[in-house]
């Protein structure tokens, strides 16, 4: 079956997770075989996200667990992709034409995964009908903002029944009040970033009433002594405990009985002009520690997008249509659930998935319109002498070969 000779190229070491070498992996005498799993054969990618959600919560399902919210940036070229535009790239650290995907991901005592993702399209995309027509956008797709993104992809997973005891993000997310009025009114925790200059005001019994910003709230309380930095470490990292300096202050009661408003600050022990802020929603009475693990886990997301695309080849897709971003980057995240949770069973052995890859079909209808070069064309071509030459391959510059990934396989 295609789609799971597409998946097992992605779990394979591949150098290269575009068609011509995932074709080569699976055996194929041409690179349409697997080309079409994203851009011709039926099959539905919400289907399989929701079989991802599953299989990730089935193995790595947790009361405790965290459900963390982040972006990541897709360099391209053109402006024919779905979504591209010149925007802030966080790949590059910079302006630059990219597509932008919002994706939520998974971390619990048991590991953490990717559940969930969405494709940002700027609004100069969607007051443009016929450009999205042509990239196969449905018409049926409004401008949403990051946070709304964020938002329907946190909602489907607590309406679906994830188990989780926290939402992070950063300041994209966290200094949206609609997002956080909304993880209120469900009343979901959260530990999420927001800006110096984001506005609190304190109530009683814990201050007088008045108006501030995070910066002068946290500052008076640290000249009034009513504060005092606290070191912890909010998680190991790869070198080992994430330590800080924190500063914990409740600000204001919520409306929800027993719950509190707070304002948490990370310093750097070592560089201590280095601040970051976030506002806390939770019951009162939850152990800073609690809070310092929910913080911490925002990393995972992070960790996450480094092993999709160094592992999976999450940025490495040859597709400019939106239904061909989608199922590109649903097959990735269900290939890097398989290999992560497969190497955390016991003695390292990869266990195998209880789902299945996706049913596919042939489509009757013609190629899709919004197909990269690479992958079009109706007479076979020959292949060029270089896979990362190709001029069709649209994912950047070819990559150093990463290690050999533990052997998971997909039923």
């Amino acid at each position: 079956m295609p789609a799971r000779d597409y998946l097992r190229g992605l779990l394979a070491e591949v150098e290269r997770k575009n068609g011509w070498q995932l074709a080569e992996q699976a055996g194929y005498g041409h690179p349409r075989g697997i080309q079409r799993v994203l851009d011709r054969y039926l099959w539905d990618a919400d289907a399989v996200r929701d079989d991802l959600r599953r299989y990730v919560v089935e193995a790595l399902g947790d009361p405790r667990a965290v459900l963390a919210v982040d972006e990541t940036s897709f360099v391209k070229q053109g402006r024919h992709s779905a979504g591209v535009a010149r925007q802030y790239c966080g790949t590059l650290g910079k302006r630059a034409n990219c597509q932008v995907g919002v994706f939520l991901g998974y971390a619990s005592p048991k590991g953490y995964a990717g559940l969930d993702r969405a494709l940002y399209l700027p609004q100069e995309w969607t007051d443009d009908r016929a450009r999205c027509r042509q990239a196969g956008i449905p018409d049926a797709v409004p401008f949403r903002t990051k946070p709304q993104l964020a938002l329907e992809l946190l909602e489907r997973a607590l309406d679906g029944g994830v188990p989780a005891a926290w939402v992070v993000a950063d300041a994209v997310y966290g200094s949206d009040s609609t997002f956080r009025r909304a993880l209120e009114a469900r009343a979901q925790a959260y530990v999420v970033a927001v800006r110096t200059n984001q506005p609190v005001s304190t109530w009683p019994p814990y201050g007088p009433p008045a108006p501030w910003t995070v910066v002068a709230a946290v500052a008076a309380a640290l000249t009034a002594g009513v504060v005092t930095w606290t070191r912890r470490s909010c998680g190991d990292g790869i070198q080992g405990p994430r330590v800080y300096d924190w500063v914990y202050l409740p600000v204001r009661p919520a409306l929800r009985d027993g719950w509190v408003h707070a304002i948490l600050v990370r310093r750097h022990p070592e560089r201590l002009e280095e601040l970051a802020y976030s506002l806390v929603y939770t019951p009162s009475d939850t152990p800073l520690e609690e809070i310092l693990r929910a913080a911490g886990a925002r990393w995972t997301i992070e960790e996450t997008f480094k092993l999709a695309k160094g592992q999976v080849g999450l940025d490495q897709y040859e597709v400019r249509s939106w239904s061909g971003w989608y199922r590109h980057i649903t097959l990735a995240l269900l290939a890097l659930a398989a290999l992560t949770i497969g190497a955390g069973q016991k003695g390292g052995r990869a266990r195998r998935p209880t789902l299945s890859a996706p049913s596919t079909s042939r489509s009757p209808s013609p190629r899709s319109a919004g197909s990269s070069s690479a992958s079009s064309g109706g007479s076979p071509s020959p292949r060029p002498p270089s896979p990362r030459s190709s001029p069709g391959h649209a994912g950047g510059a070819a990559t150093r070969r990463s290690p050999k990934p533990a052997t998971a396989s997909v039923a």
